[in-house]
């Protein structure tokens, strides 16, 4: 394994770090203030202050950069790690600057990996040029979603069209209006066998029958530079059968293969949320006094400073890992390592930003710092792409029968 940043990634990260100080930094309070000031706040697109770092980004070559292959910059998973994590430091703006942001990058790689030509012509290169959002619409209120297979949205043919019925919620970035289209994972068979019932479909935002019905809070926040997340209502829907993506029974296959970049992409940009919470601790213990010193003298303290730059670490080389065998053998065979980041990555951030709140006293918990947010996303990501509890039942399933052949051999 090597883990070795090459010419191009070096110079990548000289100058996202450049423009994270010279202009994503800056421009954070700002830009919270501005989407507070919009007709509708969900529109994050439409920041001026976003639109300018946008063009910053581009002018600097900072962009697309989670989407291998001709269609983006062409990065490996090792050589994209560092910059996520970059960008992971300034969630709320910084993926939105360099059209690095969920879940429209997973939309962009499903577009990529298993669109027509015609699809990728009208959705693809909109959502890359960054001209228009878009939603992943699979969690359903009324089934437990961690089962993919449990949804009840129907998909039916009926003639050149598909006809959708189904209720959604927490659908991340619908509430933007310029989510211009919906991916929408239903059954098209509910008789098939249990992983061949489900197929995804194109959903224009604009179709007749798409309600969207209310936004889904976070622990309160709203996630307004994240467009949102919303409740959606299909009622007879009905779209093309050329908005069908793959074919009839290829929709969980395809999710799958939508979630393993994903997941790694939320790890990656979570360590860096954890290495700024490291650096706001560190700052905020040199700064108060409490008890007649600093409380960077108090030994609690340095236990959680010291036991939060261990958990890091350990992260980090966990992540970059499972990004070399991605790169290496793909993503099925880096199943097991998708799964083992999936599972410690957000707990252990939640870990760290927790202390970081607790050296901040009451101010952490406020809006005048970032940890309160970047905890309630970090909690909420033990839920996207899968709750813990999935991810360590197949982990486990697959160490026993591993172990179990190991001891037959």
């Amino acid at each position: 394994m090597d883990f070795s940043t090459d010419e191009r990634t070096e110079f990548l990260k000289k100058e996202l770090v450049d423009f994270m100080y010279g202009h994503v930094y800056p421009n954070e309070e700002a830009y919270k203030d501005e989407l507070g000031k919009l007709e509708n706040p969900y529109a994050w697109s439409e920041s001026p202050i976003l639109q300018k770092l946008r063009a910053e980004a581009r002018s600097r070559g900072l962009w697309n950069l989670f989407l291998p292959g001709e269609e983006g910059a062409g990065l490996t998973n090792v050589q994209y790690a560092p910059l996520a994590e970059i960008t992971g430091r300034s969630r709320m703006l910084a993926p939105a600057a360099l059209n690095c942001s969920a879940p429209d990058t997973g939309n962009m790689e499903l577009l990529a990996q298993f669109g027509t030509e015609e699809q990728k012509e009208q959705w693809l290169k909109p959502l890359l040029e960054g001209e228009i959002r878009s939603a992943f619409a699979m969690t359903e209120p009324a089934v437990a979603s961690s089962d993919a297979t449990n949804i009840e949205t129907s998909i039916v043919r009926d003639g050149d069209e598909y006809v959708i019925n189904g209720r959604k919620w927490f659908i991340t970035g619908a509430m933007n209006p310029n989510a211009k289209i919906f991916i929408v994972m239903g059954k098209t068979n509910p008789t098939a066998e249990r992983h061949r019932q489900q197929s995804q479909i194109l959903v224009p935002r604009d179709t007749s029958g798409v309600t969207i019905k209310r936004a889904m809070t976070i622990f309160g926040y709203e996630d307004h530079y994240n467009g949102g997340h919303a409740e959606i209502v299909f009622t007879d829907v009905r779209v093309p059968v050329g908005n069908l993506i793959g074919g009839e029974g290829e929709g969980f296959a395809i999710a799958q293969a939508r979630l393993g970049p994903g997941r790694i992409h939320h790890c990656m940009r979570a360590i860096g949320m954890a290495e700024r919470a490291i650096k706001m601790m560190c700052e905020r213990a040199d700064e108060r006094v409490a008890f007649g010193k600093p409380l960077s003298e108090q030994g609690v303290i340095r236990d959680w400073i010291a036991e939060s730059r261990v958990r890091v670490e350990q992260l980090r080389l966990m992540v970059l890992k499972t990004a070399w065998l991605m790169d290496t053998v793909g993503n099925k065979g880096a199943h097991t390592e998708i799964q083992a980041i999936k599972i410690a990555t957000p707990s252990t951030v939640e870990w760290i930003l927790d202390k970081a709140i607790q050296v901040h006293g009451a101010a952490g918990l406020s809006q005048d710092f970032f940890l309160a947010s970047a905890y309630a996303y970090a909690r909420t990501i033990r839920f996207a792409d899968g709750p813990d509890e999935v991810h360590k039942n197949a982990l486990a399933r697959n160490e026993l029968k591993r172990q179990r052949a190991r001891r037959s051999s």
